[in-house]
């Protein structure tokens, strides 16, 4: 797999027969190992290993229904009683960000009304705070810590 924009982590990874396995430490299961699965992997080891992110507060591949369609958000971080902070979109390395990619994970956050947004195809990782009085995003400078999340929710209380 491609060299990403992240530090090495240690990856559990298995071959069986001619499929490629990851596994996956929020739903504790081997994953088919696809470009998308890679860089979904290799995030959600930066949010916890370097950023403070509880894996036990993050969902992987949640289910949701948006405008009547099915929908899978990527990542969503949690705040201990249950409250969505953080929806992630990751896309494999070969795709560009764009302002698609932005929209998709907006649409995303209509259900979920977390703070903060971040899309990421390993190479690039943009995140984006969500103001919600205002129904409008602010992009942030870097990818926020849990304990910056915790503090922008907080923050938020006013808006609600």
């Amino acid at each position: 797999m491609e060299k990403l924009n992240l530090p090495d982590f240690q990856l559990s990874i298995r071959q069986d027969g001619t499929h490629t396995y990851i596994f996956d430490i929020i739903r504790k299961k081997y994953l088919v190992l696809t470009p998308e699965e890679w860089v979904r992997q290799n995030f959600v080891h930066y949010l916890a290993e370097c950023l403070g992110y509880p894996p036990s507060l993050m969902m992987t591949e949640n289910g949701m229904k948006l405008y009547n369609t099915q929908k899978r958000s990527d990542i969503v971080i949690y705040s201990r009683n249950a409250k969505p902070l953080c929806v992630v979109e990751c896309k494999a390395t070969d795709i560009r960000i764009s302002q698609e990619t932005f929209n998709q994970v907006a649409r995303y956050n209509i259900n979920f009304r977390a703070p903060v947004i971040m899309v990421t195809n390993g190479i690039s990782h943009y995140s984006a705070r969500y103001h919600i009085a205002e129904n409008r995003y602010e992009f942030l400078h870097e990818i926020p810590t849990y304990q910056q999340i915790l503090e922008y929710d907080e923050n938020d209380t006013t808006d609600k």
